[in-house]
C-alpha cells in the first residue's frame, strides 16, 4: 500500500419510476462509479445521466455487471450456462460503453454485482465466463472483486488486472467472504465505526469478521453501497477519516 486508496460505490440504480440513492451527492464524494448496466437495476437514461454526471466530477466509469435478474435487484442465486452468462456479460459491457462515449467518458473496469460478485469468488467455471468475456471485450480492463477468490486467479491467468476490493459496510465472515444479505451483521451502520474500520483497511490491511477473528485483507479499493441507508453521510466520514489518517483518495 503506497498511501493511495480508490473509493468506489455501486451507483446508477434507479429505474423507471423508481429512484435509488443519491448518485449526485455521491459522485462528488468517490473515485470510482460502478454503473449499474440495465441487468440488476439501471436503464437506458439512468446510465446515460450517472455517465454524464461522473464525467463531470471527475469519477472513473465502471460496468457493475450483474446476473439478468431485475426483480431480485441481482441479489438472488442463479444457474446461468458458462456460455450464456459470458454473452450477457459481453452484451452489458457494449451498452455502458456505448453510453459512456456519449457521455464523454469510458468504461475503465468492470465489478461484477450482487449474487454474480460473490458465486465468481468459489465458483472456477463462472468466474473464467466472466474473466473471457471481459478480455474479449477488452484485455486492459481491469477487473475489480474480492482478494484471493476464484475470479483473481482467473483474471490473472489470461492477463487482466485484478483490483483487490474490501467493504467499509458489509460484515465479513472468517474465511474472508461477505455475510450473505438477510442474515444478522450483513450491512453494518454507525457512521463512526465505519470510518474507523475504513482506516484500519487502508493503513493496517485488518478487518475484524463477524466472530471476532482479525482478518488479513489486501486491499486497492474501498466501497461504500450507494443503496445503504445514509449512504452518503457514510461515505463523507470515511473520506474524512482517510484523509486525517494520511490516505490519499484517488481512483486506481
Amino acid at each position: 500500500m503506497d498511501g493511495t486508496l480508490d473509493l468506489n460505490s455501486d451507483l446508477g440504480e434507479s429505474f423507471g419510476a423508481w429512484s435509488l440513492g443519491d448518485d449526485a451527492a455521491m459522485l462528488r464524494l468517490v473515485t470510482s462509479a460502478n454503473v449499474a448496466c440495465g441487468f440488476h437495476a439501471g436503464d437506458p437514461s439512468t446510465m446515460l445521466a450517472t455517465c454524464r454526471l461522473a464525467a463531470e466530477n471527475g469519477v472513473v466509469v465502471g460496468a457493475h455487471v450483474s446476473y439478468r435478474d431485475l426483480a431480485g435487484f441481482g441479489r438472488r442465486t442463479m444457474d446461468v450456462e458458462p456460455g450464456q452468462l459470458h454473452d450477457e456479460v459481453l452484451y452489458q459491457l457494449a451498452a455502458l460503453s456505448g453510453v459512456a462515449r456519449v457521455a464523454g467518458t469510458s468504461v475503465s473496469y468492470v465489478k461484477p454485482h450482487g449474487a454474480l460478485y460473490n458465486r465468481i469468488v468459489h465458483d472456477r467455471e463462472q468466474a473464467e465466463a466472466v474473466v473471457a468475456a471481459v478480455a474479449a471485450f477488452d484485455l486492459s480492463l481491469p477487473l475489480l472483486g474480492l482478494a484471493g477468490s476464484s475470479v483473481a486467479d482467473a483474471a490473472r491467468e489470461v492477463g487482466l488486472r485484478f483490483v483487490r476490493e474490501a467493504f467499509v459496510d458489509r460484515g465479513y465472515r472468517s474465511d474472508g467472504t461477505l455475510v450473505p444479505r438477510g442474515l444478522p451483521g450483513a450491512v453494518l451502520a454507525g457512521d463512526a465505526a465505519i470510518a474507523d474500520r475504513a482506516v484500519r483497511l487502508a493503513t493496517e490491511g485488518l478487518v475484524v469478521a463477524d466472530d471476532g477473528t482479525e482478518l488479513r485483507v489486501e486491499v486497492d479499493s474501498l466501497c461504500v453501497h450507494g443503496d445503504t441507508p445514509g449512504a452518503v453521510a457514510m461515505a463523507v466520514a470515511v473520506r474524512s477519516a482517510l484523509a486525517a489518517a494520511g490516505v490519499r483518495v484517488a481512483a486506481f
